[in-house]
């Protein structure tokens, strides 16, 4: 990028700030931008933070994203970092115009990062907090061997998901006082064991624990977040293992709030770039390529569901609808009119996917978007079964329910007397994948050290799987 491009985009991004705080009460972090090349942009994309890890799973999404780059077949315009200050990157083969959507379009991101009430518990260092896990990553893999330390993080990344969304809400102690006294008593060695028990930390600290390393810690159940549950209680892991647990778990926590808000940040990113877009001076011909790109980002596509349309959507109709309600609206809920910006404000502040669905999606809007349900019919063709809202609605909705995995929890971690592990699949309709389902319970295995068991649903009857090391089996 020459150097008269990246004068006009300092200039551009100046007027954008002005445009996007002052005009419409956006309040976002500072953002720090920078010009990169498309490497740099998968490589930031693929790991998901700047200085994270080394995993081969972060490498096998590099190359396929930028196979998809190479061959012409998608394209990253921009990531953004959830910090403060943010973090954006643009890729530097973007024209002038679409550099200047991205930065528009970061400061939704940033806004929303800033204003949600689900990021509010957000680590907002986790730039730094990565660059010190990875760093703790390698001197593990020093000391114990490269091939053994990616080997344990294969099974914990096998179950990274199944942590809790409300985990500090249910573990931290309410009583402040008494959780800073608690902890003054306590030999801290991790940044979970100020919410250990004495039993738990026993696991940890031969000396507290005596000469009694098998005595049992407190198994609190049941416990949707598998991951902190193992880390407490496993018999068989030792310290450093313990760490990599809790910073799997960490990443985990700062990652969660996108996956709550995919929809709804998106539309608000979406909507904001377009706002400010419009406010700001373009010549004939740029306003044409601006009016071309959002169109791209927020159209409908085919056979899948665009997180950007939807929620622009959504955001738009909230505009119209308390701008401008209808008798109906004023009467039945008081809304006296021109108060849509204020509630799309609301909106972004307070509401997460799911209850963004739920309160905002409604019958109009899912007759103009044609919004239906369609599913594979006898192993051959796709199929729409259903077309009435309210379904439709409640599908979405159900999809997104625990983020779309499987809502498992451990429910005993001391079964037949033996410190056996015994999950439980709280089945909704969808049944797990077998073959995906035996790969993960000798993970689980790997990380809990004895019998590992799990009950779900196959063919609307009760099943139990179990694996003991070597041999799988279901009764």
């Amino acid at each position: 990028m020459i150097d008269k491009e990246v004068k006009e985009l300092e200039e551009a991004t100046d007027q954008i700030w002005e445009i996007a705080t002052s005009k419409l009460g956006l309040d976002p972090f500072p953002v720090h931008f920078e010009i990169v090349p498309a490497t740099v942009m998968y490589e930031i994309g693929s790991y998901a933070l700047p200085g994270r890890y080394s995993h081969w799973t972060f490498g096998k999404a590099y190359h396929r994203m930028k196979m998809m780059y190479d061959f012409g077949l998608s394209k990253i315009y921009e990531v953004v970092i959830n910090s403060n200050p943010s973090y954006a990157f643009l890729l530097e083969t973007n024209s002038p115009i679409q550099n200047k959507l991205v930065i528009a379009h970061v400061l939704g991101h940033v806004d929303f990062f800033k204003n949600n009430v689900y990021f509010s518990h957000t680590n907002r260092r986790m730039v730094d907090e990565a660059a010190m896990h990875a760093r703790r990553m390698a001197e593990y893999e020093f000391e114990y061997g490269r091939k053994v330390v990616e080997e344990f993080l294969d099974a914990v990344l096998a179950i990274e998901e199944h942590v809790d969304p409300n985990f500090f809400i249910k573990k931290q102690p309410k009583d402040e006082g008494k959780k800073e006294k608690e902890r003054k008593k306590r030999r801290v060695e991790g940044r979970y064991d100020d919410l250990m028990t004495e039993e738990e930390l026993a696991l940890r600290d031969p000396e507290r624990a005596g000469d009694d390393r098998s005595r049992k810690p407190s198994l609190e159940v049941p416990e949707k977040d598998i991951v902190y549950f193992i880390m407490k209680n496993s018999p068989v892991l030792e310290d450093w293992q313990r760490d990599i647990c809790a910073m799997i778990h960490e990443e985990m926590e700062y990652f969660i709030p996108q996956m709550q808000t995919k929809i709804i940040n998106e539309g608000w990113a979406s909507i904001s770039h377009a706002r400010i877009m419009r406010e700001m001076d373009l010549s004939t011909n740029d306003y044409l390529e601006f009016a071309e790109l959002h169109a791209g980002v927020v159209s409908p596509h085919k056979g899948q569901l665009n997180p950007y349309y939807l929620g622009y959507k959504i955001f738009e109709d909230i505009e119209k609808r308390w701008d401008n309600p209808s008798e109906e609206e004023r009467e039945k809920f008081g809304r006296p009119g021109g108060e849509g910006r204020e509630k799309m404000l609301e909106a972004r502040e307070t509401e997460n996917d799911i209850s963004f669905l739920r309160n905002y999606l409604t019958e109009e809007l899912c007759e103009d978007m044609d919004l239906f349900v369609y599913e594979l019919v006898d192993d051959e063709d796709w199929t729409i079964t259903e077309k009435r809202w309210e379904k439709v609605r409640n599908q979405l909705v159900a999809n997104m329910n625990n983020f779309g995995f499987p809502y498992i929890e451990v429910i005993d971690g001391d079964y037949d007397g033996n410190r056996e592990l015994y999950l439980m699949h709280r089945y909704e309709g969808v049944e797990l994948d077998m073959k995906y389902a035996r790969k993960t319970l000798e993970y689980i295995y790997k990380l809990w050290g004895r019998d590992v068991h799990l009950e779900t649903v196959v063919d609307e009857e009760s099943l139990v799987m179990h694996y003991d090391g070597s041999e799988h089996d279901e009764d």
